[in-house]
């Protein structure tokens, strides 16, 4: 398995709506991606560069109150979960989120360590650090991924 290590510093929204885009063209149905971050580092901005990059058109919301969000693309489902407001992994179990996690559908997960061990393993985990001015952008994947021009 090829290991895939990239840390690129995104100065604003645009970078990060670009750095999407690229990550979306590479994704496939199966896939678990985890973001990692502080409140407002940018992991739902991301989100919702990708779904846009994947042909969704209106708006992507953040699932923290409604857990997740579900989407239909021309790729298959997508999910995207904010598990923010768990406060005990067994929540996870008890919601029944498992049944998402399958080879038809992509798993876009912000706060993956408030559900433990519970979850599937990351194809994809990307990390954000805030700057004074704008973001570190650090993506570990189990692919090979091409992340040429990723940043402006």
């Amino acid at each position: 398995m090829t290991e895939t290590y990239s840390t690129q510093i995104l100065i604003d929204e645009a970078a990060t709506t670009h750095a999407a885009g690229l990550l979306a063209k590479q994704l496939r149905p199966g896939q678990v991606i985890y973001l990692h971050g502080d409140l407002g580092a940018g992991k739902t901005t991301l989100v919702r560069g990708i779904l846009h990059a994947l042909g969704h058109v209106g708006k992507v919301k953040s699932p923290t109150y409604t857990i997740v969000e579900p989407y239909n693309l021309a790729i298959g489902s997508c999910y995207h979960f904010d598990l923010y407001r768990f406060q005990d992994p067994e929540e996870w179990e008890a919601a029944g989120f498992r049944d998402y996690f399958n080879t038809t559908s992509i798993c876009l997960v912000e706060w993956p360590e408030n559900a433990g061990a519970l979850l599937p393993v990351a194809d994809i985990e990307i990390r954000f650090d805030i700057l004074p001015h704008g973001r570190v952008l650090h993506i570990t994947s189990q692919q090979a991924l091409s992340l040429e021009g990723l940043c402006q």
